[in-house]
């Protein structure tokens, strides 16, 4: 069941679905894109943090708009770095709590990535 717009926007800056759409955040984190859907669901979340410092610094602090945007910048990055140096983990978090096994969003991405290997091979050098 795939969620409503308001939803959809929850969980994308980190929020938490209702159990009805636990097949729909297993197949969310089992995409082919799913790395990049969780990097664009890491720079949602980090971006309005990012957002904060830098306007902090220059409307509070008095700092030069440039140095503001360096550290707001050098925080998104670090922040969306961080998160994708735990992608696996954190996906694999996140399916337990709606039910499923530890470890069974990699395992089914590595049984697919395995099929869809052996069937390039196949088509490329067994035709």
């Amino acid at each position: 069941m795939t969620p409503n717009p308001f939803l959809h926007l929850w969980y994308l800056i980190g929020g938490r679905l209702p159990q009805r759409h636990r097949e729909w955040v297993f197949a969310d984190v089992t995409r082919k894109d799913w790395l990049i859907r969780f990097t664009i669901r890491a720079l949602l979340q980090v971006l309005p943090l990012s957002l904060g410092i830098g306007l902090v610094l220059v409307l509070a602090l008095g700092s030069p708009i440039g140095l503001a945007v360096a550290c707001g910048g050098i925080g998104l990055i670090v922040g969306v770095y961080f998160s994708l140096s735990y992608a696996a983990e954190s996906v694999e978090n996140r399916v337990t709590k709606y039910g499923y096994p530890r470890g069974s969003a990699g395992e089914y991405r590595r049984q697919h990535n395995d099929r869809a290997q052996a069937d390039r091979y196949n088509a490329t050098w067994r035709s």
